[in-house]
């Protein structure tokens, strides 16, 4: 992200640095890679957001809409769906704070 520096005399404000110049470039591939990655977490938090909602808790929540808790099917299918939906919501919950903290600590810059 480009940075703001107060210019000398009545000059109005410039970026720093210029965008041609190799800095520049950084600077554009510095903005694009935050860019991409605020995308992905904004993806991410909308997918954790789903699979939290598809747990089903006391009242059977979205997941009975759905027929996760069920337990019908091969095998006690509810029993290995929650199971896999379990699985599914930490991976992303890592995923998710993963991101967060990449996108905090900005390693590119």
């Amino acid at each position: 992200m480009a940075r703001w520096r107060m210019p000398t005399g009545f000059a109005p404000f410039a970026l720093d640095p210029p965008a041609g110049t190799a800095a520049g470039r950084d600077a554009i591939t510095c903005a694009a890679v935050e860019t991409i990655l605020s995308v992905l977490q904004i993806a991410i938090s909308v997918i954790v957001i789903f699979l939290v909602l598809m747990h089903s808790g006391k009242d059977s929540g979205l997941s009975g809409a759905f027929g996760v808790g069920t337990g019908t099917g091969p095998l006690g299918g509810g029993s290995m769906v929650e199971r896999n939906l379990n699985r599914w919501t930490i991976f992303f919950a890592i995923l998710f704070l993963v991101n967060a903290v990449v996108l905090l600590k900005q390693p590119w810059s």
